[in-house]
């Protein structure tokens, strides 16, 4: 470890010397991307610094034990050297964490998807309570939200609705919530009260700009149609709704939501160009080892990773194991203590990852 963090810091110290250097401003992209890296390594060498600071002190206060006569004093260095060797402890955890290879895309805004699967109405009901306890949840974050497409029924219930989350580290927060979400309660149309289970898929995918994912036009076939409200009546004079098949992968984006094609088609794109680059990241993920992609989470979006059971107020992630009994809580956006304890998770498994394959 101690090798590593030698290269980070040796690495951190040449970016400063080029950033400080004046003909950097004229190369501004260069200047981003350095700087880009010099912010990300800074906090892994500050915390270097402060390691080597705790093992200079253990070394000091071990020639002293050693050397010093006077038993009150011998006392206090053991009990200073006690503390040391806690502060050290804790430390070296933190590095270990730091050390993790960042995941490209944490900084990245969010397509969030919501889809209602098996339970009819409910399932669809599910769903946006699903969609607002995301809202909730990024109104306490202050992300942006933005709706790109969205399928009502005639309930309150989302068939499907997709969004733009837009906002510092929304990836890294969110990137665990994708699979099947199972609700167990009394629907409101049940007159025996029993209990009904039923699912929702939701998917967090990375957005993608246009270095991270080239398509081309002619892989696209885009289809313009008169928008459709519920029951099927056209809610628009004009040709306002798009279609976009993208021919290599087979993947098909419509948007309606927009009064205007050039709105609805680049609603689309958004989400075509994110649907592309996650099955980029899906072949990187498929090409890992079985053993690794078991330590590290499968990513796979037909696993059921949490049910919210109503009668009991419960909700538990199976990941991980973790139940909380304050279910309005959590779907009114309280989902902090999930995601951190799913985030800590993750990360120690990837700590076993890099473990094993050094």
């Amino acid at each position: 470890m101690l090798q590593k963090l030698e290269e980070v810091k040796n690495d951190y110290d040449k970016l400063t010397k080029e950033l400080e250097h004046p003909d950097i401003f004229k190369d501004i992209d260069r200047y981003s991307k350095l700087s880009k890296e010099h912010s990300d390594l800074k906090p892994i060498v500050e915390k270097y610094v402060e390691y080597k600071n705790i093992l200079d002190a253990i070394k000091e206060t071990k020639e002293m034990l050693k050397n010093e006569k006077d038993h009150e004093m011998k006392d206090m260095a053991k009990e200073e050297l006690e503390i040391l060797e806690k502060d050290k402890e804790t430390i070296e955890k933190d590095l270990k964490k730091l050390l993790i290879p960042k995941d490209p895309n944490d900084d990245k805004n969010v397509i969030l998807e919501i889809r209602a699967g098996t339970g009819g109405d409910e399932a669809a009901l599910f769903a946006a309570d699903l969609f607002r306890m995301y809202s909730r949840y990024a109104e306490r974050k202050k992300w942006k939200m933005e709706i790109l497409s969205e399928s009502q029924t005639g309930t309150g219930g989302f068939k499907e609705v997709i969004a733009m989350i837009a906002g510092k580290g929304a990836y890294s927060k969110l990137k665990y919530e994708s699979g099947i979400h199972r609700v167990q309660r009394v629907p409101t149309t049940e007159s025996q009260g029993r209990i009904h289970t039923s699912a929702v898929s939701v998917a967090v995918l990375p957005e993608a700009e246009d270095v991270d994912v080239e398509i081309n036009s002619t892989d696209l076939h885009i289809d313009v149609y008169r928008a459709s409200g519920a029951g099927g009546q056209h809610v628009n004079t004009t040709d306002s709704a798009v279609r976009i098949t993208h021919l290599p992968t087979g993947i098909v984006v419509t948007c309606q939501d927009e009064r205007s094609q050039h709105k609805n088609k680049a609603k689309a794109m958004r989400i075509l160009r994110a649907k592309v680059y996650d099955i980029e990241i899906q072949k990187k993920e498929a090409e890992l080892s079985q053993e690794r992609k078991q330590m590290v989470g499968s990513g796979d979006r037909s696993e059921k990773i949490r049910t919210y059971n109503f009668p009991q107020s419960r909700v538990t992630d199976h990941r991980i194991g973790l139940t909380l009994y304050k279910l309005n809580d959590i779907l009114d956006g309280d989902i902090e203590d999930i995601i951190d304890s799913l985030t800590t998770y993750f990360q120690t498994e990837s700590l076993k990852v890099s473990a094993a394959d050094e």
